[in-house]
């Protein structure tokens, strides 16, 4: 949020607010989280931080010409959102692994997950779940369907050019095959060993 505030100041000067609000686990629909696993990171409860399989899977892809993808997990991204700036470079993915492997030792899972739906970007200067829920669709986040958490996830590769509000037809594609990834999933607490 501060990274978008700078942003705004040396871009065009001018100051916009930041719609943000943090809510408990609680008050945040387990459609949700589902959703967030489904699209973001499918072994969440199973890694320790690193989807070993999926950073490789990145590499090969990238050596055989491919373009190269995110393979980012939930817990790297609270990492990166929490302590550090967008840039790329191999500092900041030195710090990221650094910061990754300390979240991981230090919250639960639960933890890891309600810190990434109420810090997550879902919109020009729309962060968490609860300001998305409202501003999309004028309900908390505890009352989120399984549609509307998804459509909310599919905009998360990168919510500001992919839009909630409006979907173009990739973002419903992406709403429809995480809706089938949560079908397939089931619920994530089962997935914890709950």
């Amino acid at each position: 949020m501060i990274y978008r505030h700078c942003e705004d100041l040396f871009d065009s000067g001018t100051f916009q607010a930041i719609d943000y609000r943090w809510v408990s686990a609680e008050k945040i629909s387990p459609n949700a989280s589902a959703a967030v696993i489904a699209a973001e990171d499918q072994q969440f409860f199973q890694h320790f931080g690193f989807d070993v399989n999926s950073i490789q899977s990145s590499i090969d892809v990238y050596i055989d010409g491919g373009r190269l993808r995110g393979a980012s997990t939930i817990s790297q991204q609270v990492a990166k959102n929490l302590f550090l700036t967008p840039s790329k470079n191999f500092v900041r993915k030195g710090l990221e692994v650094w910061f990754t492997l300390l979240i991981e030792l230090l919250w639960d899972k639960e933890r890891i997950l309600e810190v990434y739906l109420n810090i997550a970007e879902f919109g020009e200067h729309i962060f968490g779940i609860e300001a998305a829920s409202r501003r999309y669709f004028g309900i908390p986040a505890k009352q989120l369907s399984r549609s509307q958490a998804a459509i909310l996830a599919a905009t998360l590769p990168n919510p500001i050019r992919l839009k909630a509000t409006h979907p173009s037809n990739y973002v419903i594609k992406r709403q429809q095959w995480i809706l089938r990834q949560m079908r397939n999933l089931g619920d994530p607490r089962d997935l914890a060993g709950d």
